[in-house]
C-alpha cells in the first residue's frame, strides 16, 4: 500500500512534551487535559513527546496507577498524536473540568488522541515545539491519516 506524504510541517503540527505518567494517561484517553502554566494559543495537532523525566510520586495516585497499569512508560520519544482544540481556565472556587484538573493553571482540550505503535526516539523542548519534516514522516508512516 502506498501512502502520500504528510505536507510540509510547517503551521499545522506542533509537539508538546510531557513527563511520564501523564502523557500515557493522554494516550488511554482517559486524561481529556493538560495542565499548563500559561495560555497557548496554537490550536490544531500536536505530536505528544513523552520527556526524558517520571513524575514517580504520581504513580502512587489511585487514578493515575488504575488507567496506565500495565502500559509501557516509554520516554524521551514521539508516542502519540492528539488534536488541541483550546485552552481555558476554571473560574475561582469552581468544580475542576475534569478529576485531571489543577487549580488555578490552565487546562489545555485534547481529542482525537492516536497512539503510535512504536515510540519513536527524538528530543523535546518545553512549550509549544514545531517537529522536523522527517519526524512528522515517520509519525505520518504510523498514523496515515495525520493531515490538517
Amino acid at each position: 500500500m502506498t501512502t502520500t506524504p504528510p505536507p510540509p510541517a510547517g503551521d499545522w503540527i506542533r509537539g508538546i512534551s510531557i513527563k511520564q505518567p501523564w502523557a500515557t494517561a493522554i494516550l488511554t484517553g482517559a486524561k481529556t487535559i493538560e495542565n499548563r502554566p500559561r495560555h497557548w494559543s496554537w490550536r490544531g495537532w500536536i505530536l505528544l513527546h513523552a520527556g526524558l523525566q517520571t513524575d514517580r510520586p504520581a504513580l502512587r495516585q489511585p487514578l493515575v496507577a488504575r488507567t496506565v497499569r500495565g502500559r509501557e512508560l516509554a520516554t524521551g520519544a514521539v508516542i502519540g498524536a492528539a488534536r488541541l482544540t483550546g485552552c481555558h481556565q476554571d473560574p475561582p472556587g469552581a468544580l475542576p473540568c475534569t478529576e485531571w484538573a489543577h487549580p488555578g493553571v490552565w487546562h489545555l482540550e485534547l481529542s482525537d488522541v492516536q497512539a503510535l505503535a512504536l515510540p519513536i526516539p527524538v528530543g523535546g523542548q518545553l512549550g509549544p515545539w514545531k517537529p522536523t519534516e522527517d519526524l512528522v514522516a515517520q509519525v505520518a508512516q504510523q498514523l496515515p491519516g495525520l493531515r490538517p
